[in-house]
């Protein structure tokens, strides 16, 4: 076992290209319930670049190794961690803002969070699933209780968490509606979407309106689009927000409709991983990763991300391979 480990820090809040320093790290040791986690992919989101920007600084303390996701192999135990052996493949999110984060070779995560990874995902696929998968699953299950023949509205199709939203939408029964660029309409179509809406072509409202209104919306943009949600919800419509705004809502608009609102920040579980991986079983859900990079390449894949404002983001996850061996079917970046 090394003692140490390569590890990507956050060293100053700012750019991506000025805000990020590889070095090499002590090795973390599991503690009593813990299991350290040989990482072979994690990935790059949104929380991320928030993150780097210096939204969160008075909850990150500088130099940090931030990052969420994890697919890797348990490589040791800590006292009482007796769910998992060594070489057990497994995936997980790594809680938010509490120890170290995942830009690194390895990590220490407690064992009730990890579940083993289905089979059928590489483990780019299963990091590039693992923020994205739970946080849609609290959003549309847990908080929304999406229910088969409902109608539902999700914003950015095309993206991380809205490619995985249209799939779970899909495989709860629901009428799937998406925004995305018109180029992106095939694609999301062929993740479960029934109906897809250009948001870049003008007012999606009337356009959702003209098809009866929706039961739920999934939120992934904020400001304008988040305060419009009442305009196209059906009577007791919820709305789940993953974004943090401070812009005010139209509560009146809302109140007309008897409209249920949820701001959603995710949490680790096992037991959501598991759920998903059941899905994935049954072909329900797949991840979807728009490109791969190295861990040293951590600062061109949260520019790469932040390409999303100019239309030259690639679909879904973009996934960092710690490790060559974590996909044989990496895609490069453009």
């Amino acid at each position: 076992m090394p003692t140490s480990m390569r590890a990507v820090e956050l060293v100053r809040f700012g750019d991506a290209d000025t805000a990020f320093a590889t070095r090499e790290l002590p090795v973390p040791e599991p503690g009593p319930g813990q299991v350290l986690v040989r990482v072979l992919a994690t990935s790059v989101n949104p929380l991320d670049l928030q993150t780097r920007r210096g939204d969160y600084r008075d909850q990150v303390a500088l130099p940090s190794v931030i990052g969420n996701d994890v697919s890797g192999v348990v490589v040791a135990t800590g006292p009482g961690a007796d769910d998992f052996r060594p070489g057990d493949e497994v995936w997980y999110l790594a809680p938010v803002f509490a120890g170290q984060g995942t830009y690194a070779e390895f990590h220490v995560v407690d064992q009730a969070l990890a579940a083993r990874k289905p089979a059928r995902l590489s483990h780019v696929e299963a990091a590039g699933l693992a923020l994205v998968g739970v946080t849609v699953w609290e959003a549309l299950v847990e908080r929304a209780g999406v229910r088969a023949g409902e109608r539902v509205l999700v914003h950015g199709g095309a993206g991380g968490v809205g490619s995985a939203a249209v799939q779970l939408a899909r495989a709860l029964g629901a009428e799937v509606v998406t925004t995305a660029r018109a180029r992106d309409h095939a694609f999301v179509t062929g993740l479960g979407a029934d109906t897809a809406i250009d948001f870049s072509a003008g007012d999606h409202v009337p356009r959702v309106r003209a098809l009866g209104g929706v039961d739920v919306v999934l939120d992934t943009v904020g400001g304008d689009t988040l305060s419009r949600s009442p305009e196209v919800l059906a009577d007791r419509g919820r709305v789940v927000s993953i974004v943090d705004t401070p812009e005010p809502q139209n509560l009146l608009a809302a109140w007309g409709v008897n409209a249920t609102y949820h701001f959603l920040f995710v949490s680790p579980g096992r037991a959501k991983l598991e759920a998903l991986g059941r899905l994935v079983d049954r072909g329900e859900l797949r991840p979807v990763i728009g490109a791969v990079l190295p861990l040293a390449d951590v600062a061109r894949a949260h520019a790469l991300l932040e390409g999303g404002s100019s239309g030259g983001r690639p679909r879904g996850k973009i996934a960092v391979a710690v490790h060559p061996e974590a996909d044989g079917r990496s895609t490069p970046a453009p």
